[in-house]
């Protein structure tokens, strides 16, 4: 019940505010292993979100785990989406799709026990890529309701003008990460933008 009202029963990354302002936070994360899916949403029907039951598959969320010990893994918070420019790259060759130009990243962040790539299990799913992310650092806002296109935009462009404002280089493209699964009230809904820094 706990979780329709918002609570996060689940290990969220560990992370040092280093600036904190009436807008946003400039936060430092330790490196980290994620589960990656980059994906079309053509591939699942238009929904950005299709990526879910993949890495859900693999940690085990819906029954076996997907990888190759079997493990299950437990689940974390947030789950991050990012969309980026559908590029050409050599392996595999992505090719642009008309009428669409966005590929969607998911990422599970992985339990902190793992703390390299090759503690983790590996996938049976080969769209499933396990990597480490070094240290980095974001400017995050955080806010409730349903993450929508507009929103998290508004979002975006509010959190870019406070970091110029205040003198942070922005050194990549926005994250989503969002807390709390799908069933829970939206008032109660964690979500936050984070912009890495340099």
């Amino acid at each position: 019940m706990g979780m329709v009202f918002g609570k996060i029963p689940v290990e969220t990354p560990k992370h040092e505010v280093i600036h904190s302002t009436n807008d946003y936070e400039i936060r430092k994360y330790p490196p980290a292993v994620i589960a990656e899916v980059t994906y079309d949403p053509i591939q699942f029907k238009g929904d950005k979100d299709g990526g879910f039951t993949v890495l859900a598959n693999y940690i085990g969320a819906f029954g076996n785990p997907q990888n190759t010990k079997p493990e299950k893994i437990a689940m974390t918070s947030p789950v991050i989406t990012k969309e980026s420019e559908n590029i050409a790259m050599t392996a595999p060759v992505v090719t642009k799709t008309p009428g669409n130009n966005k590929l969607v990243s998911m990422q599970f962040l992985l339990p902190s026990k793992y703390t390299r790539a090759d503690d983790a299990p590996r996938p049976v799913d080969e769209r499933v890529v396990i990597r480490e992310e070094g240290e980095r650092k974001y400017g995050v806002v955080r806010f409730s309701w349903v993450a929508s296109d507009k929103v998290v935009a508004e979002k975006v462009e509010n959190l870019k003008k406070w970091l110029a404002r205040d003198g942070y280089k922005v050194s990549g493209d926005f994250v989503l990460a969002r807390y709390n699964p799908p069933w829970t009230l939206p008032p109660f809904r964690t979500n936050e933008v984070f912009i890495p820094i340099e």
